[in-house]
């Protein structure tokens, strides 16, 4: 089984995660949402999978690259 690394697409802060680990999604599911500049940018699955892990916490800041979860495909 293949890891995915999801990556934040822009600098921000962790507003509100939407998953747990062990929670099964499919490809385009929002998994978090990030706060940037008042604005609220959903971070989605790139493929069907089960989240492994994250690599963030709400309240924590990201740079645009940052990997925020893993999933399982």
């Amino acid at each position: 089984m293949a890891e995915i690394r999801v990556k934040a697409e822009i600098a921000g802060s962790v507003w509100r995660i939407l998953v747990q680990p062990g929670e099964a999604v499919a490809a385009e599911d929002s998994l978090m949402l990030l706060e940037s500049m008042k604005m609220e940018i959903p971070v989605v699955a790139p493929r069907a999978g089960t989240v492994l892990e994250w690599r963030v916490a709400e309240g924590e800041a990201v740079a645009e690259g940052d990997v925020v979860v893993v999933l399982r495909a």
